[in-house]
């Protein structure tokens, strides 16, 4: 019988790697790897990832945002997210803070519902998906600004998120797994979530930071 599926870890010898454009939010890096028995050089995006929260209320509604990502021109619809840009800080922490900020929500109920890598031919990007749950209001509502200031939200019910997804009306990757992993797990009465503080050995490191844990 085979084994079950599943990515398989690869620390390649790195001969050489340089920054070769320092951004304001990311980087890109330049590397050569030895593979094969000979050099090849990848530049790729050098990413401290994301966590993106889908909150999920009692009567199976998502809460949703939309607002403009100005690289594909589009106001999409999306899960709250956000970056790992604070050195050393807990992803969960990071995802509680998101959903307050940008949902003015809190929850009492936190899973990890998927982790993936957003585009692992040209960055680094690994984004954790949580699913929270016993939502209620948060203490205060949060300025928003740029992006975010005319930032629309809806709750929606899974099934129509699912059905958008399948029906190509969204692309957000996030929203994506997101709501397909949910809709998955749910038909398994949740037993394929992962504990809160789960491990989450590939998770973006960006140089110069502790490896994850």
């Amino acid at each position: 019988m085979a084994e079950p599926l599943h990515d398989e870890p690869a620390d390649l010898p790195v001969r050489e790697s340089e920054q070769v454009f320092g951004g304001r939010v990311w980087d890109l890096r330049r590397d050569t790897v030895e593979y094969g028995g000979k050099p090849i050089v990848r530049e790729y995006v050098d990413h401290p990832g994301a966590v993106a929260v889908l909150a999920l209320d009692d009567d199976d509604r998502v809460f949703l945002i939309r607002q403009y990502r100005h690289p594909v021109r589009t106001r999409e619809w999306e899960i709250p997210a956000g970056l790992l840009d604070v050195t050393g800080e807990d992803p969960l922490v990071a995802a509680q803070r998101e959903l307050a900020e940008e949902g003015d929500l809190v929850a009492s109920d936190w899973a990890v519902l998927a982790d993936f890598f957003t585009s692992p031919g040209g960055s680094d990007e690994a984004i954790r998906v949580y699913l929270a749950r016993g939502l209620g209001d948060a203490s205060e509502a949060f300025d928003r600004e740029d992006e975010e200031a005319d930032m629309e939200t809806r709750w929606v019910p899974l099934d129509e998120c699912v059905d958008a997804v399948l029906a190509r009306r969204v692309g957000n990757p996030s929203l994506t797994i997101g709501v397909l992993a949910a809709h998955a797990s749910r038909t398994r009465d949740w037993s394929t979530l992962g504990e809160a503080d789960a491990a989450w050995p590939t998770r973006s490191t960006p140089r110069g930071e502790p490896a994850p844990r």
